[in-house]
């Protein structure tokens, strides 16, 4: 099964280091049948994207937890606010529609071998990044402004890089 794991840059740092990536919880997202089910209609590839989407919302909650802990002060020692999700081919994934459509569980790390390819923000998405993470919880509570900034950053599509350019995607950070 294709699956969508959250991330950020420091998790790609630790997935080139280790050769594997764990996900933050086991958690991860996937076109499942709960997903496809929630859509009148749509194309596999157009539910693969909802699916992505959906991981990319979570990137935005594991970049507000960094935010929250501070960090560094340092600024070269903080990595670039961007929007990170893993695409990865596993078989072992447990469906979980009562935490949401898209959600599955991943019974451990996923291999280096099983990534399919890893998308990542432009710099100049980092300003709506940066809002949006700020904001995502009270997106789900329906704030309307905070709607508005998660609509800002889903503008900006992510960018696609294969395993093999992880290496150089990371120098240029």
């Amino acid at each position: 099964m294709r699956i969508y794991v959250p991330a950020t840059i420091g998790m790609l740092r630790q997935l080139l280091d280790a050769g594997e990536l764990a996900p933050v919880g086991g958690t991860a997202f996937a076109l499942t049948p709960a997903l496809r089910e929630s859509y009148t209609s749509g194309t596999t590839e157009e539910l693969e994207y909802a699916a992505l989407t959906d991981a990319a919302r979570a990137s935005l909650r594991l970049l507000a937890v960094d935010t929250d802990r501070g960090g560094s002060d340092d600024k070269d020692d903080k990595e670039p606010p961007r929007r990170v999700v893993v695409s990865a081919d596993v078989d072992d994934v447990t469906l979980r529609p009562d935490l949401d459509d898209s959600v599955v569980k991943v019974s451990g790390p996923v291999a280096m071998d099983a990534i399919a390819a890893v998308h990542v923000d432009a710099p100049e998405a980092e300003d709506a990044v940066l809002a949006a993470a700020a904001v995502i919880d009270d997106a789900d509570l329906g704030d309307e402004d905070a709607e508005l900034a998660l609509g800002d950053v889903e503008d900006h599509e992510l960018a696609w890089y294969a395993p093999q350019e992880l290496p150089f995607l990371l120098e240029l950070m």
